[in-house]
């Protein structure tokens, strides 16, 4: 399986990034902020591999999932490249009946197996996570 993507030059340090079959998105530097830069959109890409397998996951198994939110943090090295050296995952899960121990063995099984975003990065992983059956809030 291969996938492709095209960039874009727009003006400044801002591009429009597709998909092959995709929509675009612009990404741009921190001085422009038109968009999100590459680097956060590599974080980005990590939060949607895993939250799409925490979904497929916990969906097979009994506890009703209302609502989901993932929150991603990566520290980059001080010298460039700048790659990512630490990734910590946060999955935020409202609903009735989410087992612990189902969400354990989602999060084991998109780290080690499932989230080619993940296994793709050079940087240590390490997660947390919240099961709560309050309704969550409006905001993103």
């Amino acid at each position: 399986m291969s996938l492709s993507a095209q960039l874009k030059w727009i003006d400044g340090y801002q591009f429009l990034a597709r998909p092959e079959d995709g929509p675009a998105v612009i990404m741009d530097s921190t001085q422009g902020r038109s968009g999100p830069t590459p680097m956060e959109m590599i974080l980005i890409g990590v939060a949607g591999c895993t939250a799409i397998d925490m979904i497929y996951s916990l969906k097979k198994k009994s506890g009703e999932i209302t609502d989901f939110k993932v929150n991603i943090t990566g520290n980059q090295a001080e010298e460039h490249p700048k790659r990512f050296t630490d990734i910590h995952v946060e999955y935020i899960f409202y609903g009735k009946d989410i087992q612990p121990e189902d969400v354990e063995r989602a999060i084991g099984l998109s780290k080690e197996k499932y989230c080619s975003g993940l296994s793709s990065l050079n940087a240590r992983f390490d997660h947390s996570y919240q099961i709560l059956e309050e309704p969550a809030s409006t905001e993103a």
